[in-house]
């Protein structure tokens, strides 16, 4: 059971009649570290929240920004375990799940089944960002972390802050 502390904010849960405080993590957007699943692939995760990070912090599940660069495709079934949601932040595109293609654009959620098989296409001319959450945490993390780190640019850092891109 969770209940809110009103004096501090905190989050406490009981247990068996005991209480702790959970703590926070905030983090900024450039100290986000981000990856490709392979040195070939053309998309890329920016990890917000990774329980296959050292520090683990208790998290249970995995969220990051996918990031689409123009004309970019990813086509698999991430997870034969758990669920997965994106969101779509910015850009146009196609995703098909199911047998169903459907066109996506920013303010689209894609719900998908464990072992779903997927295809997200962006249509550009930019990038397409979606935040995507991981309901069975480790796998969709340690796949991204297992891959090669990449640099997020001044575009990525941009629609992370939800900031105007400024030239």
């Amino acid at each position: 059971m969770f209940r809110r502390q009103g004096a501090t904010g905190g989050i406490v849960k009981l247990m068996l009649g005991e209480s702790r405080i959970m703590p926070a993590v905030i983090r900024r957007a450039e100290s986000y570290r981000a990856f490709k699943v392979r040195p070939e692939a053309e998309n890329y995760f920016a990890c917000l929240v990774d329980p296959a990070a050292p520090s683990r912090n208790g998290v249970e599940f995995a969220a990051m920004v996918e990031i689409f660069p123009h004309r970019g495709a990813v086509q698999s079934g991430l997870d034969a375990e758990g669920q997965e949601l994106l969101f779509v932040l910015k850009g146009k595109g196609k995703a098909r799940c199911g047998g169903e293609m459907r066109l996506i654009e920013p303010g689209d959620t894609i719900m998908m089944s464990a072992g779903a098989d997927r295809l997200i296409e962006n249509l550009g001319p930019g990038k397409l960002y979606a935040f995507t959450v991981a309901a069975s945490r480790e796998p969709l993390a340690r796949m991204a972390r297992d891959g090669v780190e990449v640099q997020l640019d001044d575009e990525d850092l941009g629609v992370l802050r939800r900031l105007p891109l400024r030239r």
